[in-house]
């Protein structure tokens, strides 16, 4: 019997929205606004080093949009509602970069430069975990960050996610291992922080 990827569910997510920004279902026509924010370095410092080409865009907008079909959740494009423009995304999916932690679902998030320091990283990683508590109905939602990422560290702490471990994540072949800590929030938890 195969291994489950993540918990179980309680219903399929849909759009969503906070007080600033007008979260949208990824798919694959997306890659446009997202292939100028992925090609800037700083975007993927973590894990690659690098910004992605417009190839790798294509095919990660793809994937996020096969995963909103097959599994009722994913990854959101964060639009600036005040500016209609595209800030990059957010949301919740599987780690199967990291096979120990699984079954699992993972909250993240990658925004362009010009939009860091504003919030909008905790803002949407917030009405994610609201998501996944209270319409998935999870048990946990971790985040797997490397220790260098202080940026995405600070915004995970901000959630109330705390590193329960260390691990390593193996190697593919875009990157070598990775050491990573492995953030965590409880579904009490998050109630009791509201």
């Amino acid at each position: 019997m195969a291994r489950a990827l993540h918990p179980p569910i309680a219903a399929r997510l849909g759009d969503v929205a906070t007080e600033r920004l007008d979260m949208l279902r990824l798919r694959a026509e997306h890659a446009e606004a997202l292939t100028p924010i992925f090609a800037e370095p700083a975007v993927w410092e973590f894990p690659y080093g690098r910004g992605l080409t417009a190839h790798e865009t294509d095919d990660f907008a793809r994937r996020r949009a096969e995963e909103w079909r097959d599994r009722g959740f994913g990854c959101w494009l964060l639009v600036e509602r005040a500016t209609g423009r595209a800030l990059g995304y957010a949301g919740l999916i599987v780690p199967v970069f990291l096979p120990e932690v699984l079954p699992a679902i993972e909250v993240g998030w990658r925004l362009d430069p010009s939009a860091w320091g504003r919030g909008y990283a905790t803002e949407a990683g917030r009405r994610a975990l609201d998501e996944a508590f209270g319409t998935l109905r999870l048990p946990e939602v971790c985040s797997i960050i490397q220790p260098e990422n202080a940026g995405s560290v600070r915004v995970a702490e901000r959630l109330g996610l705390t590193c329960r471990r260390t691990a390593t994540v193996p190697a593919s072949g875009v990157r070598p291992p990775l050491p990573v800590g492995v953030y965590t929030v409880t579904r009490e938890e998050w109630s009791a922080r509201a």
